[in-house]
């Protein structure tokens, strides 16, 4: 995907360190690739400059590459999601363990949702607060209501070696009372937890 920002702004934005404030979708419908058939994909982000830089070079290009896969651009388009109480997951939410050693969070090794909790609206702050160059906090947890779905773990290929990720996956995670609508719109846009530059932890607001 960085591909498409060469000659941009954007270029060298993959090489820069800390957060990289976007996210993506898996690639739907979920099956093998075939020639002819149509794929769609969502990307995120909470700096617009990063989505009209990305519509721009998309209205550019015929073809562009996924991965190994050569895909013909048919439409792209901006859109503005509605923001709501409930959210889901539509990628892995990654969180880690033990950094240094480069252990994931795992619920089935540890059990402890309370590290889970913790460690999100930990990650959450901080990305909102680097973002805004502000010291936002607030008591309570992130969400009032989880319903767990399924751990994963995902191969994951960087600079020619295979990372193994562990994620959650949640089929409700909802707040009742969304008092600053914007620290949940930005975690939308951003998505959650550890490694949304490489697709994990995009969320989706429901009714």
């Amino acid at each position: 995907m960085y591909s498409l920002f060469q000659d941009t702004g954007y270029s060298n934005y993959h090489d820069t360190s800390g957060f990289k404030y976007f996210s993506y979708s898996n690639i739907f419908p979920v099956s093998d690739f075939k020639k002819g058939e149509i794929k769609n994909l969502i990307i995120s982000s909470p700096k617009p400059g990063f989505i009209r830089t990305l519509a721009s070079s998309l209205e550019e290009k015929e073809h562009f590459y996924l991965g190994k896969h050569r895909m013909k651009r048919l439409s792209s388009k901006p859109f503005k999601p509605n923001l709501k109480g409930r959210f889901i997951t539509s990628t892995p939410i990654v969180l880690y363990d033990d950094n240094r050693k480069n252990r994931y969070y795992s619920l089935k090794n540890t059990n402890d949702f309370s590290f889970f909790l913790e460690r999100l609206k930990d990650n959450s702050l901080k990305k909102y607060n680097a973002y805004n160059d502000l010291d936002y906090y607030f008591e309570g947890n992130l969400f009032d209501r989880f319903e767990y779905d399924r751990e994963v773990a995902v191969r994951v290929k960087k600079a020619d070696k295979m990372f193994i990720i562990i994620g959650t996956l949640w089929k409700n995670m909802e707040k009742f009372n969304m008092d600053n609508k914007r620290f949940y719109r930005f975690l939308m846009d951003c998505g959650l937890g550890e490694k949304n530059s490489l697709g994990f932890g995009m969320v989706n607001s429901v009714g």
